[in-house]
C-alpha cells in the first residue's frame, strides 16, 4: 500500500488539515479512506481528500505513510495521479 499523508498544517474553517493521496491509484486511496476512516466519497477533491488534524493519527495508525508536502506532491506526480488546476482558477 502506498497511501500517503502531509501534516496537518494547512487552515481552513479553524482547522488544521492534511493531504491524503495515493501514489498507486485513485482506487487504492477511496478503498483506505472508506474502510479506514469512514469518509465520504463525495469529500474526494480530484487527486486527495483532505483530512483534518484529529483523524491524522488514525490514517498513520491504520498505514498511511507521514511525508512532508513536498515529497507527497513529488510522488504524486511520479505516479502521474496530479490533477492541475486550470490557470486563472
Amino acid at each position: 500500500m502506498a497511501v500517503l499523508i502531509d501534516t496537518p498544517v494547512w487552515h481552513w474553517r479553524g482547522r488544521l488539515w492534511s493531504h491524503l493521496v495515493s501514489d498507486v491509484s485513485y482506487e487504492e486511496l477511496h478503498a483506505f479512506v472508506a474502510r479506514e476512516l469512514g469518509i465520504p466519497r463525495r469529500a474526494f477533491q480530484g487527486d486527495h481528500y483532505d483530512i483534518p488534524e484529529d483523524l491524522y493519527a488514525t490514517a498513520v495508525a491504520a498505514g498511511a505513510e507521514p511525508v512532508g508536502a513536498r515529497e507527497l506532491l513529488s510522488r504524486l506526480l511520479a505516479a502521474g495521479l496530479r490533477v492541475r488546476k486550470p490557470r486563472g482558477s
